[in-house]
């Protein structure tokens, strides 16, 4: 099956052909980095990862830019509230500068965790502030702004297709609109250029034509991505709460300045919930990997948790949930690591998968074959094989996982030198009666031609 995605732009699947083929230009929007990161946060970037390896696992050379969000992103998507830097700033008591920096390196450790491929290029608002000021300039010279005393704005009315992504109802929006407009001249207008408050100096502030002040934030995604793939590549993503306001903007922006949508397809992964509720920052407590690491858990276990939806539908987390998937994932490696050295691949088992990633990466029934595999009865050597192919889009470290080492208590292995001389003599009974006294112990034996192997049983990880 040739690959098939679903763009929520004309909000249907459709074949995926790059502008330049074999290459294809991948941007994914990045973190604000002013905390860390939560579980639902990195569902997404789950779904942006696996995305980029079907891409590569169709034959396709990615080029893949992640910005980091470092300045200008008000705590309100409606440009009111302060910077969420400045925010962090205050509650860390670190300058901005130095929580971005301390959250970055958090975000990237996260994805290490995750085995997600490192984005081949990294790109901070802060680094880009000069692309930001050409193309709010561009976007002023051909007519769509006006000037605030708090900023330079986007105007919204002279585009007659705005919003057409979200399908927004604009003129709904003009007449039930109950938000402090200020000094906005229509309710969807977004700032470009904001200026610094006169009162006081921010921490994050540049010159630039209109004074002294710091880009928007959807300026900073378009001018980044323009920059380094072109105003018009493949395909851009993010999360769903991008397609209203930030990716909507994006589109604006960049119609208004070069005339295309930027993206020749936009897809966007769905939120993690907890019972009915989105997981955010805002919420007070929220989850990190390393809250899942501190309870014991393998943190691949989380990305083999996010395989068993599809990144267009909601998931919801439960302990429970994790726990199943923890198991999952440790029987899988287990059988996997059991099979020795791999052998021929099995083409027929690569179609399937195959047609199931590329029909709009349904990766649950890319589980399901890569389970069938693993219970059919082929060649040990062959299902290796092919499963090495389908761990390059799983990405769940398959291959090269190991058992841990762990020391063996005296007892035990008294048992299992009693249970060998029991086989040798063909006291079957006595044999099987120590088997399951390891078994109660908590060890599993295995029988083989170079000798009894024994490992601990895997116990249920609690919540």
């Amino acid at each position: 099956m040739k690959l098939r995605l679903y763009d929520t732009y004309t909000r249907r699947i459709r074949e995926f052909r790059p502008i330049n083929p074999p290459n294809v230009g991948l941007y994914t929007c990045g973190p604000t980095v002013y905390d860390y990161a939560h579980i639902g946060n990195l569902r997404t970037y789950i779904f942006e990862d696996l995305l980029r390896r079907v891409l590569e696992f169709n034959g396709y050379k990615v080029t893949h830019v992640m910005n980091i969000t470092d300045v200008g992103h008000l705590v309100s998507d409606a440009d009111t509230g302060e910077d969420k830097m400045e925010k962090g700033s205050r509650r860390t008591g670190k300058s901005a500068w130095e929580i971005a920096d301390q959250y970055t390196r958090a975000f990237q450790n996260d994805m290490h965790h995750l085995n997600m491929i490192e984005p081949t290029i990294w790109c901070k608002a802060t680094d880009h502030i000069q692309e930001q000021i050409d193309l709010v300039k561009c976007i002023e010279e051909k007519g769509y702004t006006y000037r605030t005393s708090d900023g330079i704005y986007f105007d919204t009315s002279k585009q007659p297709d705005y919003g057409f992504m979200a399908r927004l109802d604009v003129e709904g929006l003009q007449a039930g609109s109950r938000i402090d407009m200020g000094e906005k001249h229509n309710p969807t207008d977004f700032a470009l250029w904001k200026f610094s408050p006169k009162d006081k100096k921010r921490q994050m502030e540049w010159d630039s034509p209109w004074g002294v002040g710091f880009p928007g934030w959807h300026i900073e995604c378009s001018a980044m991505s323009a920059k380094y793939l072109g105003t018009y590549f493949d395909i851009h993503c993010g999360g769903e709460d991008h397609i209203s306001v930030h990716h909507t903007n994006e589109i604006a922006q960049t119609e208004a300045c070069y005339g295309t949508r930027l993206a020749n397809f936009w897809m966007h992964g769905f939120f993690l919930q907890i019972e009915e509720d989105r997981m955010s920052k805002s919420s007070g407590e929220f989850l990190r990997i390393q809250s899942l690491i501190d309870r014991g858990y393998d943190p691949l276990s989380y990305r083999y948790f996010a395989l068993n939806a599809n990144y267009r539908s909601k998931l919801t987390f439960a302990w429970e949930g994790l726990d199943g998937a923890q198991t999952s994932l440790e029987r899988l490696r287990n059988a996997v690591y059991d099979m020795g050295e791999p052998g021929t691949v099995d083409e027929e088992y690569v179609d399937k998968f195959t047609d199931q990633v590329n029909d709009d990466l349904n990766m649950p029934r890319a589980l399901a074959v890569t389970w069938d595999l693993v219970r059919s009865d082929l060649p040990d050597p062959t299902k290796k094989a092919t499963l090495q192919i389908f761990d390059s889009v799983l990405g769940l470290n398959l291959i090269s996982w190991q058992p841990k080492e762990e020391s063996i208590p005296e007892d035990i292995l008294g048992l299992i030198d009693q249970r060998q001389k029991a086989r040798e003599n063909k006291n079957w009974a006595e044999a099987d009666e120590i088997r399951d006294q390891l078994a109660t112990a908590g060890y599993q034996v295995k029988d083989t031609p170079e000798g009894p192997q024994v490992k601990r049983i895997q116990q249920k990880v609690g919540n």
